[in-house]
């Protein structure tokens, strides 16, 4: 697919597409299994945006049943077919719909019928018996509905989409690939996109009979970069927080408009919190703040009065891009949670297509959509199969999901294969898969890298232990062998600390002053400079 040219590489592909969260990963499975070439790129790595930095709730469509009756239906439908075709990535245990007290009574008694709109089955439950679902529940609820939400693992599923599309064709994936401009010809088209190698900065040229923009937050930036004025987005910054145990068995949603700290996720053995919703103007340095994780924490409480004395282990944040409709308001809780299909003909040009809005729950008609657009443009006639056919899985992608690795061990029991992350139980073994055969795996694998590919780094310890254990194993087998494993290891454990800085109290005080002393005493990490700015968000 590629071949090296005087000035950059140049790579050849039917379909150029932009952006590795699980929408463009989507389209490239979209695409694949109708026989089309595909070339995905991203400027980080796989799920480095929005589908990286949110709760993984799998939506029933009941958080938008009073507001947006279109979206809730999709997302009913959507979560639907995830659970018959990629069951792996799903936590079907369900969610209730809380009232409080101090919440508008109008607003959950009509909760029902605006489900039944949307076709979610909804069933009422007295508080007495949902606090014995969930004993956690404030005993200040008033109203409790029971509706299909479930969780999923955006990592596995993206995982799972670009493994696919490489088993079915000749399709690519290329991490730290900038786009920096297109180059057109007279008559509306794109003939090459030209990128940079953040990580080498060496340049790369790619020729393809269409581009798709899936950039998530950045494709609105990415589409003026190609003369497009006609996407208009919101930068709606969400902070969540991470609790060390799983606080709950269902996904528990506060029963009023949308607010800060009105869901409450679990996710395996632990539970997320959130989310906020705060207008930013640009799309670097997102970071969470303690005034985030406060007001999370103060309405989180009012219907789970436990989360005041939990610990919580990280807090992190991402932008959600929000269409911004003509005449409409900046405000990006009312903004609607739809996608938008640009075609961009009315701009001038033929072969350049961008994806936008949305949801990850509808991430797959986001992908069909866009999968007949550019079908229909190559003249390929083969319809969308996503809707039936089943996401297959592999060795080195199953690391993402809680708890397998301990049953995984467990069932080896072999005394050679020594636990690197204690906190998740991650084997060598793991590691080895995943460096030789994960997708977007790379000679030199950075620790981020591998975290995004599994669960190194994400129990109660944040990296304390595991970064300086799998470092030291990569170094072993020859990975790294030079200075840059320490600055991996650093960047690594930079990332975590961003993190966990806004939850610095309690227990997780103590646990920070226990890495301090291993990364900086004993492995001098803070001495060691970071080669990659901005790295681990």
């Amino acid at each position: 697919m590629s071949t090296r040219g005087h000035e950059a590489e140049l790579f050849e592909t039917d379909v150029l597409i932009i952006g590795g969260g699980v929408t463009g990963t989507g389209v490239m499975r979209d695409l694949a299994l109708r026989g089309i070439r595909c070339l995905l790129i991203d400027r980080r790595d796989l799920n480095a945006g929005a589908s990286g930095g949110n709760h993984g709730l799998l939506h029933s469509g009941g958080r938008y049943a009073s507001a947006d009756t279109e979206t809730a239906t999709e997302c009913r439908q959507e979560g639907a077919i995830l659970k018959r075709l990629a069951a792996e990535c799903i936590d079907d245990c369900g969610g209730l719909f809380v009232a409080v007290e101090g919440d508008d009574i109008d607003y959950a008694e009509r909760f029902p019928e605006r489900c039944a709109a949307a076709g979610i089955p909804c069933e009422p439950l007295t508080p007495a018996a949902a606090r014995e679902l969930e004993p956690g529940l404030s005993d200040k609820a008033f109203a409790v509905y029971q509706v299909p939400d479930a969780t999923v693992d955006p990592f596995r599923l993206t995982l799972e989409n670009v493994n696919h599309a490489q088993q079915l064709s000749d399709s690519q994936y290329l991490p730290h690939t900038e786009v920096t401009d297109f180059e057109m010809d007279d008559h509306g088209a794109i003939t090459a996109t030209l990128c940079r190698n953040n990580r080498s900065g060496e340049l790369r040229r790619i020729r393809a009979s269409q581009v798709v923009n899936a950039g998530g937050a950045w494709a609105m930036e990415i589409a003026r970069m190609a003369g497009c004025s006609d996407v208009s987005l919101i930068y709606s910054k969400g902070t969540l927080i991470i609790s060390n145990i799983r606080l709950s068995d269902r996904v528990i949603n506060r029963l009023r408009p949308p607010g800060d700290g009105d869901i409450l996720v679990p996710g395996g053995t632990v539970s997320v919190l959130g989310t906020t919703s705060d207008n930013v103007e640009s799309l670097e340095r997102i970071r969470p703040t303690v005034d985030e994780v406060e007001r999370n924490l103060a309405q989180g409480a009012m219907m789970m009065p436990r989360l005041d004395h939990t610990r919580f282990i990280r807090a992190f944040s991402g932008v959600r891009p929000l269409l911004q409709a003509s005449g409409a308001g900046s405000d990006g809780r009312k903004a609607s949670r739809g996608f938008t299909l640009f075609d961009h003909e009315s701009q001038g040009l033929s072969n350049f297509a961008t994806i936008t809005g949305g949801k990850l729950t509808t991430f797959r008609l986001m992908a069909e959509k866009t999968g007949d657009l550019v079908a229909a443009r190559l003249g390929v006639d083969t319809p969308c199969r996503t809707a039936t056919e089943p996401l297959p899985s592999g060795d080195a992608i199953r690391w993402t999901e809680p708890g397998f690795a301990a049953r995984y061990w467990y069932n080896r029991r072999d005394p050679k294969d020594m636990i690197l992350c204690e906190c998740e139980m991650v084997p060598q073994s793991a590691i080895d898969q995943i460096v030789e055969a994960a997708p977007g795996a790379e000679e030199k694998m950075s620790l981020e890298a591998i975290g995004l590919r599994s669960r190194v780094g994400k129990g109660s310890c944040q990296g304390s232990f595991c970064a300086i254990r799998v470092g030291s194993y990569l170094y072993e087998r020859g990975v790294y062998d030079s200075p840059d494993g320490l600055r991996q290891m650093r960047n690594f454990v930079d990332g975590r600390f961003k993190g966990v800085r806004p939850v610095l109290w309690g227990e997780q005080m103590t646990q920070m002053e226990l890495a301090e002393a291993l990364h900086c005493g004993l492995m001098g990490l803070d001495k060691i400079g970071s080669n990659e700015p901005g790295s681990g968000e």
